[in-house]
């Protein structure tokens, strides 16, 4: 795919005067064909940015240059198995909980002081860029603080009142999970210790105003597989675990809580109420995921992915901080995933989140919804066939009174035409459609995450 710096783009429709700031994607866009058998999360991180401003926008792409890429650039070929490998197949050491596995930094992205830092979940090195220019700045220089080797996992939290950002890591190494906070300096503030029964697979933690809540559910590696060098995941009949630990606390400090066994890939969000604190999240049946029965061979290894099959939808959990009870419940029956909230709202009391619905035995993104967590109503918007999308973030008015006063943005990629767009939407009325979209200069990939900075994040962060 093309590096693109494109400043004069065609709007059909008209942009909100409102709408400023920065909205950016990641895709997986693989330079070197595979070793091995091929898996969509082994392409190398790629970041797309829009960037409005006044009723105008501008469109940049870039390769984020990674010590993989850069080395396979120099071999002229791949150097590591994917995910569907053994590791032992790769030619060389590399990063992740898995090992041997190449650090493409392609699954999430977030803005936090300032800069764009992409992240990898099978954990990695921090990238930063520039979030408009995306001008590469280097490694984040926090990371020298933290467990060497162990990396950091994707789903890193940013909490827009107080600038800080959490994070978590994980391996096959014992303690198996740590949690820490950077701060708005991009500062490494605090680095503990989450003590596991053994090697698990988290992918996404959330926050409160004055908790982090990370996970240790039950789909996991196998053990004996693991033993053997193998990396098998396989869904285990226990109970899922929460931790609840005070955003500064120490080990001693986790409040471990209990619920049914499920699996959750994503977090919609999560705040306190009263003794409680309440979680909002995906709840998934990964069994139902391993059944392959009818599919086309070529789709087989990637059920798991497919929130049809997996049963995704939005959930609650309840952990009373006074009485350890917990209470737990659907907070709808229909599926989704990906949710995205506006971001004021994060850890606090919200009312609406925007998601994604999947093309069934694909992990292609269809459509949209948009729900309201207390009355459990659902809007929703299909996009034609042949036409996906991308992970929405909500871009609050900066002017608006109301959670929902905003737009919801998304990338598409259109399979009819070859092309792709930014689509902006009415985050109040979703099924109206987009009430604009600018024509990108190439079709881009679908890809999994994204995220809004309001306004224009300053360019140069060399001297900070």
């Amino acid at each position: 795919m093309q590096e693109y710096d494109a400043t004069e783009l065609e709007v059909i429709g008209e942009l909100p005067a409102d709408l400023n700031g920065i909205y950016i994607r990641n895709t997986e866009n693989p330079v070197h064909d595979s070793l091995g058998r091929y898996h969509p999360f082994d392409g190398d991180g790629m970041l797309h940015s829009i960037c409005f401003d006044n009723e105008r926008c501008e469109y940049r792409n870039r390769f984020i240059r990674t010590d993989g890429l850069a080395a396979e650039n120099a071999a002229g070929k791949a150097l590591w198995a994917g995910l569907r490998e053994r590791p032992d197949m790769s030619l060389r050491d590399g990063w992740g909980a898995r090992t041997k596995l190449k650090d493409s930094s392609s699954t999430d992205v977030v803005i936090h002081g300032g800069v764009a830092a992409t992240s990898f979940y099978q954990c990695g090195d921090i990238y930063e860029l520039s979030p408009r220019t995306l001008d590469p700045i280097g490694k984040a220089k926090w990371t020298e603080g933290i467990t060497p080797g162990w990396g950091v996992s994707a789903h890193t939290k940013v909490d827009e009142a107080t600038g800080e950002m959490l994070f978590f890591n994980y391996s096959t190494q014992a303690p198996y999970m740590h949690y820490g906070v950077v701060n708005k300096q991009r500062g490494l503030v605090h680095y503990i210790p989450i003590e596991l029964p053994g090697p698990r697979l988290p992918h996404d933690m959330a926050f409160t105003t004055n908790y982090a809540i990370l996970n240790d559910l039950p789909l996991f590696w196998d053990a004996e597989a693991l033993k053997n060098g193998a990396y098998a995941v396989r869904f285990h009949r226990l109970p899922s675990r929460f931790a609840v630990v005070p955003r500064r606390g120490q080990p001693e400090d986790i409040v471990w809580f209990e619920a049914e066994p499920a699996y959750v890939l994503h977090w919609i969000n999560a705040y306190e109420q009263g003794d409680e604190i309440i979680l909002d999240g995906y709840k998934q049946d990964p069994t139902k995921g391993m059944t392959t029965e009818g599919l086309p061979a070529g789709l087989k290894p990637f059920t798991i992915l497919d929130i049809n099959a997996i049963g995704a939808h939005a959930y609650r959990w309840r952990f009373n901080m006074k009485t350890g009870a917990v209470t737990e419940g659907p907070l709808e029956a229909a599926l989704s995933e990906f949710g995205m909230i506006n971001p004021g709202f994060a850890g606090k009391p919200y009312q609406y989140s925007w998601a994604m619905t999947t093309k069934p035995g694909w992990f292609l993104f269809d459509g949209l919804v948009r729900l309201d967590a207390t009355t459990g109503q659902r809007q929703q918007y299909k996009f034609p066939e042949g036409v996906y999308c991308s992970e929405s973030p909500m871009a609050p008015s900066p002017t608006g009174e109301r959670e929902d006063d905003g737009y919801v943005l998304t990338f598409t990629t259109d399979m009819n035409t070859d092309s792709s767009h930014c689509q902006v939407f009415d985050a109040s009325n979703i099924e109206a459609g987009p009430m604009a979209k600018v024509a990108l200069p190439q079709k881009i990939c679908v890809g999994t995450h994204a995220y809004w900075a309001g306004s224009k994040p300053k360019d140069d962060h060399r001297d900070n």
